[in-house]
């Protein structure tokens, strides 16, 4: 893993050429999450465990599709400040994500298609930005009150 950043409210993990991306993301975001007292540590008061569980699942869901669709993640960049959590996801794939449309009843409890839907229900907002070589994919959560984001 690669804490960058790790002294303040921005924190980089680099993931290209690595394996097992899903669980080190988590994993990265779990310790980030607990250095800013979104999940307790024995030691924090102010905490907030299930905003903290859906950024977890928001960040699996955001760094599979990066494997799935992105021609892989290539890192993952948390920024905190006492207002939101930013998390982008940058791949080498240009194009933007494509929300599957609806599904009828009956197909709605197959696998796969249901990551944006989620991102679009727990997220404050999010979107994605492409470039020549790949896109950048993010999303922001309020900050929970009572815990101790940095300071920007």
């Amino acid at each position: 893993m690669d804490p960058r950043g790790s002294t303040d409210g921005t924190r980089r993990l680099t993931l290209a050429g690595t394996t097992n991306v899903v669980s080190r993301s988590r994993d990265f975001t779990r310790e980030a999450l607990i250095a800013w007292c979104w999940l307790p540590d024995g030691e924090s008061a102010g905490s907030d465990p299930e905003a903290a569980e859906d950024v977890l699942l928001l960040v699996s869901e955001v760094v599979a599709n990066a494997c799935l669709h992105g021609r892989g993640p290539r890192a993952l960049v948390l920024d905190c400040s006492p207002e939101r959590l930013r998390v982008e996801v940058t791949d080498g794939n240009p194009a933007p994500p494509v929300r599957i449309p609806d599904r009828g009843p009956d197909e709605r409890a197959q696998p796969g298609g249901h990551g944006l839907l989620i991102l679009e229900r727990l997220a404050r907002g999010w979107g994605s930005e492409s470039g020549a070589d790949g896109k950048s994919v993010w999303f922001e959560v309020p900050c929970p009150p009572g815990v101790c984001a940095p300071a920007g």
